[in-house]
């Protein structure tokens, strides 16, 4: 069922801030894979294929990021953009049911929720990648995104998968540890 037309594997380091203090290098890495959505334009109730094709495409995305850190990975996100024939619950049947597993496995575990974000979008569309600590759920620190497109995905009838780790948070944070109150 997985038509796979392509990936992307895409770091970033930061070396310095939006205001040009330097900090100490934090590498991102993200991975795309664009498929078909086989139920773009269809009423389905049953989308349990996609659960295990987000599974198997995380695996292989996660297989080409671990090693582009060149060290641990401390924070983790994932997300899907579908196309406008597709259904943003196409998405979520992509990043839920499985790719938590394809994406733990790899960096030795992770106790906090990935953070995620699904929508629908035309080819070209911006998509804000949430990121995380992966074992401290409340790591303000840690709470950034990451935004990526692809030029020419994802068609009306595609699905995006992404997935992001990350080596680090944000730069020179000062918003504190949390949980805080109102």
């Amino acid at each position: 069922m997985l038509e796979l037309r392509k990936t992307l594997i895409l770091t970033e380091v930061a070396e310095r801030d939006a205001l040009g203090r330097p900090h100490a290098p934090i590498t991102r890495a993200v991975g795309m894979a664009v498929i078909r959505n086989p139920y773009a334009g269809l009423d389905v109730e049953d989308l349990s294929a996609l659960f295990d094709t987000g599974g198997a495409l995380g695996d292989d995305l996660m297989a080409r990021l671990v090693p582009v850190l060149g060290g641990p990975a401390v924070s983790y996100g994932k997300g899907a953009l579908v196309g406008v024939a597709g259904e943003i619950e196409h998405g979520g049947a992509m990043i839920h049911p499985r790719l938590g597993k394809a994406m733990r496995a790899p960096l030795g575990g992770g106790a906090a929720l990935i953070p995620s974000n699904a929508k629908v979008g035309g080819v070209g569309a911006p998509f804000d990648l949430p990121l995380g600590h992966k074992d401290q759920a409340w790591s303000f620190d840690h709470f950034d995104t990451i935004t990526v497109s692809v030029g020419d995905a994802p068609r009306p009838d595609e699905i995006i998968m992404i997935v992001g780790i990350a080596d680090g948070g944000r730069a020179h944070p000062r918003v504190g540890q949390g949980p805080l109150t109102d």
